[in-house]
């Protein structure tokens, strides 16, 4: 009487499918991360806000860039491709905590860049300062495109977050000295030619015998 057995037979289609899915991943992830982290830092520097101030009988025009006013997108851009490089020398736990990392950069990108996208106080530190005047506003203030492409950038990153948190586990990671178990692979040893003293002393500093053959 013949038994079934219950072990399942592995399925290579589906295996090789899953490799697929895990290269595109990395590969929408690596791009969507670059791209967006590119944006918000050239983004950043254009020009956000404009406007005019009222100096003696006449009007001064006036604008901020977006480092002006605010500095978070920026440094988080950079927080965010550090996550980005960081995702592929950690494993298990930490690329869960890099990959998170990696989303909030660019939420918080975002967020900052809608919220200074009406704001009008940088404006205003300027034409307080060039006029003089603490008291002095900015009027006919208009508002440029800019900061929602900053904030399109910051959506960016936080995909690639995403995409990180959901198939990070399956990313390879980078290839070090070190082997699986976590032990240092065996380093091949120099090779010293007696006639050469120079070769004797550095084989004496790295601990060797530089009489015994190899």
């Amino acid at each position: 009487m013949g038994y079934v057995s219950a072990v399942p037979v592995p399925q290579p289609r589906a295996a090789a499918a899953s490799a697929a899915d895990s290269r595109r991943s990395l590969a929408v992830a690596l791009l969507l991360g670059a791209v967006g982290a590119t944006v918000v830092l050239l983004s950043s520097g254009r020009i956000w806000a404009e406007g005019r101030a009222a100096v003696g009988g006449g009007t001064l025009p006036l604008n901020a860039e977006g480092s002006d006013v605010t500095g978070v997108p920026t440094a988080l851009a950079i927080v965010g491709l550090a996550a980005l490089v960081a995702v592929f020398a950690v494993r298990r736990a930490g690329r869960l905590l890099v990959a998170a990392l990696l989303a909030l950069s660019g939420a918080g990108a975002a967020l900052a860049s809608f919220l200074g996208a009406s704001d009008s106080a940088a404006l205003d530190e300027k034409a307080a300062r060039t006029t003089g005047d603490t008291a002095a506003t900015v009027d006919a203030l208009t508002h440029t495109v800019w900061p929602y492409v900053t904030v399109a950038g910051g959506l960016l990153i936080l995909l690639a977050g995403l995409l990180a948190l959901r198939y990070g586990k399956q990313w390879p990671a980078m290839s070090g000295r070190y082997e699986r178990d976590g032990t240092p692979r065996p380093r091949k040893a120099a090779v010293v030619d007696p006639d050469r003293p120079e070769d004797l002393w550095k084989a004496l500093d790295r601990g060797e015998d530089p009489t015994r053959e190899g």
